[in-house]
């Protein structure tokens, strides 16, 4: 079996699982606490957020460590917008309508209970948003931008360079949702130009229920989670050691590796896309062609269903997706690939490969159980 659904999670890479070890085993204290064991704690957690810190170009102050990607985009969307709002008049938001659920669900959060307004800026047919148009879309009561790095269903990178910029100018904070990106991407806040940046720690080959949300200090962030004040204040709960650790290390691990892994799989990639789109006379490759993660490839199979691509291809040896594993069970066609233009009924054909880092081989096999599966659908057998 072929696991093709890395967007969705990875396994914990064996050298992660090792450094995490003491700190659930002899080290396993308390990190509040003040005596050996929960000093050895303090210690190792305090370790983790300055490896953290280095990898994001950030202060170890600015690194909350969270229970995933979903909390961190929660506490960045709210937290900083609510930040903005108690200082001020600021109750308007900029995103677009391609994001994750976290970031989504959050906005309408804010527009429906605290009386935020929200704009979100449209993309286009490759899932690209102008950065002019997140210009043009800032007001002078814009309390945050936020934006993905990497879209999760379709792979397309956005210029968030170019976003940042334009936000700095207006002195409106950037939040950007590099869980997809992690890995494959420069993630340096100071580079880049933006002021928070969520990472979940399961796509990276840490455990699951791990995640960072980095924030600039001079941001002013309201807490979601209330009570004994950890994190700064910023997110009270005991913290998890052995998970900031395993974090910390796969976060590593990915950085050192990402220039040669990126280049490989971008091959890989480039030669799975080229051989499906020429072998299967329905395919269509979803998201940018160029700007795209090098372990991504999303198709639609017009006059089939996704859901009986994905059970032909399984039967076949290879395990892949319909898109966002947050979605996974929904009737309804990605948002994402409404809002690229795609019809709802095209949408509900989507598959979704997404390649390990470790990934060296090419994909001909996978190409042709593609075909192979794709014809069963639409034969009925």
């Amino acid at each position: 079996m072929l696991y093709l659904d890395n967007a969705a999670t990875t396994p914990v890479r064996p050298d992660v699982l090792e450094a995490m070890m003491p700190y659930l085993t002899q080290w396993f204290g308390n990190p509040s606490s003040h005596h050996t064991v929960g000093e050895a704690a303090a210690d190792a957690l305090a370790d983790a957020r300055a490896r953290v810190a280095r990898v994001l170009g950030m202060r170890p102050g600015d690194i909350v460590f969270t229970s995933g990607g979903t909390e961190a985009n929660n506490l960045a969307v709210k937290g900083i917008a609510l930040g903005a709002q108690h200082l001020g008049s600021r109750r308007h938001v900029v995103t677009t309508p391609i994001e994750h659920e976290s970031i989504l669900e959050s906005v309408a959060y804010l527009e429906r209970l605290h009386g935020f307004e929200a704009t979100r800026v449209p993309v286009d047919r490759d899932a690209r948003v102008d950065p002019d148009a997140v210009t043009g879309a800032l007001r002078d009561d814009t309390a945050l931008v936020s934006i993905g790095y990497a879209n999760n269903e379709v792979g397309t990178i956005q210029d968030v360079a170019a976003i940042a910029a334009a936000a700095r100018a207006r002195g409106v904070p950037l939040h950007v949702d590099a869980v997809q990106a992690a890995g494959w991407l420069p993630l340096s806040a100071a580079d880049l130009g933006i002021d928070a940046i969520s990472l979940a720690g399961h796509k990276l080959g840490a455990p699951k229920g791990t995640g960072v949300l980095g924030v600039r200090g001079r941001v002013p962030v309201e807490p979601l989670l209330h009570g004994g004040g950890q994190e700064r204040g910023r997110r009270s709960g005991t913290e998890d050691v052995a998970g900031a650790v395993g974090l910390a290390t796969a976060l590593e691990l990915a950085e050192a590796e990402r220039d040669e892994a990126s280049a490989r799989l971008t091959a890989i990639r480039d030669r799975f896309v080229a051989r499906v789109l020429a072998t299967v006379p329905s395919a269509e490759l979803t998201g940018h062609p160029v700007h795209r993660l090098p372990a991504t490839a999303s198709f639609t199979f017009a006059g089939t269903s996704g859901e009986a691509v994905l059970l032909e291809l399984e039967r076949r040896g290879v395990v892949s997706s319909s898109g966002s594993a947050c979605a996974a069970g929904s009737d309804e066609p990605s948002h994402v690939l409404v809002a690229m233009g795609v019809p709802p009924e095209v949408a509900q054909t989507a598959v979704r490969f997404t390649f390990p880092h470790w990934l060296r081989q090419p994909l001909d096999a996978v190409a042709d159980a593609v075909g192979a599966s794709v014809a069963a659908v639409q034969s009925g057998g």
